[in-house]
């Protein structure tokens, strides 16, 4: 099974919104492995926004993602990179599909609900930033017989 990194952002968490976005990854079959909520710092932001720390418009997400605690997430499943991805709709909220987190919730690029990893490679990396191995749980998911075929499993 796959793992990826979902961040609930600081106006997901300031709108009471954390208990829908994991309703609807539970509802979707997919495992919580991790969750923990916290405060961003620079560093952290730094490294996980290295591909736009160098663009004009960086300390403003910084400054966003500082102001308010957040809630990471290490989902679980099967391909769940693309699924989580899915879930979450495109980055450009208010142009998202309806059914998505972001489509029904949200209206904006930067207050967009969630932070999802963007591939299988990053996901991995993301998910070894915000967790300790010792905050990472393996177990195993009855409802996983009504969720996979037998061959998935």
């Amino acid at each position: 099974m796959e793992r990826t990194l979902v961040i609930v952002k600081p106006d997901g968490v300031q709108r009471g919104l954390v208990g829908e976005v994991i309703r609807r990854f539970e509802a979707k079959g997919l495992k919580l492995a991790g969750l923990k909520m916290m405060t961003l710092d620079e560093a952290v932001l730094r490294e996980h926004y290295a591909h736009i720390a160098d663009k004009p418009f960086y300390p403003g997400v910084e400054s966003f993602m500082r102001g308010s605690p957040v809630v990471v997430l290490c989902i679980e499943g099967l391909q769940c990179v693309n699924a989580v991805r899915l879930l979450c709709g495109i980055t450009k909220a208010r142009e998202a599909d309806a059914g998505t987190i972001r489509g029904d919730l949200a209206m904006s690029v930067a207050c967009n609900v969630v932070h999802a990893s963007d591939s299988s490679e990053n996901a991995v990396k993301e998910v070894k930033r915000f967790f300790k191995p010792d905050e990472l749980f393996t177990y195993d998911k009855s409802e996983y017989m009504h969720v996979y075929g037998a061959d998935e499993r």
